[in-house]
């Protein structure tokens, strides 16, 4: 089983290599560098895309048992206090812990090809979790067509929780999510003469201003929804009137009916933006991810042992409006995700976080732990 310390260098050799979704090319060759100095004698290592699979054949197995890490960073520029293991691919960072999510991957697989599983096991370095979503594509895959499991577990870091403190709660953890793209094309002009003109700058305004109506008037208030504009980009330079105009945001929403419902609202208010402002409008949803929704049997078997274990300091948590497609294999293989603690100041997806690394290890033996226990014949 690897130590603390080479826990610790592996997460800090990945943290330097973030790659964006489908590009992590030096990751999938990190890892199968770390995978095959381990013992190979009931190991597979197969390739998919820029993903791994991992499979330990078990002793007398009678069931498969599966855990999925991702793998893949964000384009954001780091803003660590981290010294020589800051990312060396400038404007990627690691921003929302998949470094961490490798590591112990790495770790419970290393502790498991030196001591053979009772159950057959298969370990999933996923690609693009961040985006388009590598987990829809990576169910049509011939190896887990092949390795098909009957359980998978995955986890996801957590800030705001302590190290020592799983969270998790049966159904409903993660939102239903979907990225969201306008583009608007009307005519540019000279500033001083807008009747001329049809101001995409200006059209722009007034949507960005509508969007944020939708969850507050057309979305039950018993039910949740948001809808964010994270970019908003129009014009080159002060004295010319934009004929185009984009806007990007994400939606989020508790229930697939909610999701369904903003999406026919915005359309809506697209075509009479088209109408109001005389301007053509594109609109892509781009990735769209399923809800994260916890089987009952597995997350209750998953919340017994974790109270069953002095170690672990269980929280059972609210629903989150994040985004995870993990929700894909759920929707297919019953399992569960849960948080783990990294008591960091600063939240997922920001240049500043920094997960206390003291979680690796703790989240290595808890699975561990779960597996030996879980692993017995059934």
């Amino acid at each position: 089983m690897l130590s603390t310390e080479e826990l610790i260098h592996i997460r800090r050799d990945l943290h330097q290599i973030p790659e964006l979704g489908y590009e992590e090319v030096k990751t999938q060759q990190y890892l199968l560098a770390r995978l095959h100095e381990l013992p190979q004698e009931f190991m597979t290592i197969e390739l998919w895309k820029t993903g791994v699979f991992v499979f330990l054949n078990g002793k007398d197995p009678s069931r498969t048992i599966a855990y999925r890490a991702d793998i893949d960073g964000l384009p954001i520029v780091e803003q660590t206090s981290y010294g020589d293991y800051k990312s060396k691919h400038e404007g990627n960072m690691h921003a929302c812990g998949h470094d961490v999510h490798m590591t112990i991957a790495l770790g419970v697989i290393s502790y498991f090809s030196h001591n053979q599983p009772s159950q057959n096991q298969l370990f999933i370095f996923q690609p693009a979790e961040e985006g388009p979503g590598g987990a829809k594509q990576m169910l049509e895959s011939e190896q887990l067509k092949k390795w098909w499991p009957n359980e998978i577990l995955a986890l996801h870091i957590a800030p705001e929780y302590p190290v020592g403190t799983i969270a998790t709660k049966p159904g409903l953890l993660f939102a239903n999510t979907s990225e969201l793209f306008i583009h608007l094309k009307g005519k540019g002009g000279h500033a001083a003469y807008p009747h001329t003109a049809n101001d995409m700058v200006v059209a722009a305004s007034h949507l960005v201003t509508q969007l944020q109506t939708i969850v507050s008037r057309n979305v039950n208030p018993l039910d949740a929804g948001v809808v964010t504009i994270g970019v908003i980009k129009g014009g080159t330079k002060q004295n010319i009137i934009a004929d185009t105009a984009v806007i990007e945001g994400t939606i989020r929403t508790k229930s697939i009916e909610t999701m369904q419902v903003i999406k026919k609202r915005i359309e809506s208010l697209l075509n009479g933006l088209e109408i109001g402002f005389d301007c053509q409008v594109e609109i892509d949803y781009g990735a769209n991810y399923c809800q994260v929704y916890n089987d009952e049997t597995v997350s209750n078997s998953f919340i017994e042992f974790a109270k069953a274990n002095e170690h672990v300091n269980l929280s059972i948590c609210s629903e989150a409006m994040t985004g995870e497609d993990f929700g894909y294999f759920l929707e297919q293989i019953p399992g569960m995700m849960f948080w783990l603690g990294v008591e960091s100041p600063f939240g997922l997806h920001d240049a500043r976080l920094e997960p206390n690394e003291d979680a690796i290890p703790f989240a290595v033996q808890t699975i561990i732990e779960y597996f030996k226990q879980h692993n017995s014949a059934k």
